[in-house]
């Protein structure tokens, strides 16, 4: 059906991160003590039909599809969302989709944003496989450093419910802040090795005449990031940045890379020529 167009499809998957979404509020008014089933199988049919939008888009190039704003976003949700399904394979951690489901329709929304997604955009500059392979791993690491921040909220969330709400606490099929911790730590680590990958397989990317890949403007960013997330690391294993204050360390750095991503992308001569 040529009604059915990858935007169709990514914004059938947002309409049901939304339903996410709402069922995600009921849970939070109910302290989080009841199953998460309802929820996972939305998202499981919000990332099938998210998935069909990539592969169209990605059969209409021929070449994978992060060529502008638009497709770049759509992959870091998807990204997310898949992080979420395999995670979400354990019962005790199934609730973090109850909060990566708001970031997911959040980001869903921006991504249809008419302007991202141009008719006539300018052609990929790089089509071989190492460019795949950089734009996915880049990608694919903030996915995990989204679901890190998700992760991250829920330790706050049942850090908060300790000291103010005890029997929510003991009620709560939330996982142990202890655990919490561990898997915001993983998916960090996860994240950093995959930007590390990502921005060493950008170094041997080909490039316009001129330009040098590690004093261009999306390549410092990137790098920015990466020490970040490097320090952060760090001071949660050498000088004990532990609990609350690791966990607002890992969102706020996530909002940070959410809300310069796009001007640096606009502002990159390598990835917005």
């Amino acid at each position: 059906m040529t009604w059915f167009t990858d935007r169709h499809f990514f914004l059938l998957a947002v309409m049901i991160y939304g339903a996410s979404t709402l069922y995600s509020v009921f849970l939070w008014r109910k302290g989080f003590i009841r199953d998460d089933r309802v929820n996972y199988l939305l998202l499981l049919l919000a990332f099938g039909l998210h998935t069909i939008a990539m592969i169209q888009r990605g059969f209409s190039l021929n070449t994978c599809p992060v060529n502008n704003l638009y497709e770049a976003t759509i992959f870091i949700a998807w990204a997310i969302v898949l992080a979420y399904l395999v995670v979400g394979l354990l019962p005790r951690l199934r609730f973090v989709g109850a909060f990566a489901s708001p970031v997911l329709l959040a980001i869903g929304v921006f991504a249809l944003m008419p302007s991202l997604d141009p008719p006539h955009g300018p052609k990929p500059e790089f089509s071989n496989w190492l460019a795949s392979l950089h734009a996915s791993l880049i990608l694919l690491a903030y996915g995990a450093f989204g679901l890190g921040s998700v992760s991250a909220l829920m330790f706050l969330s049942q850090q908060h419910n300790l000291k103010f709400h005890k029997l929510r606490a003991v009620l709560s099929l939330l996982p142990p802040i202890q655990r919490l911790e561990i898997v915001t730590v993983r998916l960090l680590l996860v994240g950093f090795v995959l930007l590390t990958l990502g921005l060493a397989a950008g170094g041997h990317l080909p490039r316009p005449e001129g330009v040098k890949y590690w004093k261009e403007t999306k390549v410092v960013w990137s790098a920015f990031l990466w020490a970040i997330y490097l320090a952060l690391l760090v001071a949660r294993w050498r000088f004990a940045f532990t609990g609350r204050r690791f966990a607002y360390g890992v969102v706020g750095i996530f909002v940070f890379l959410l809300l310069t991503f796009w001007g640096t992308n606009l502002l990159s001569t390598l990835h917005h020529p």
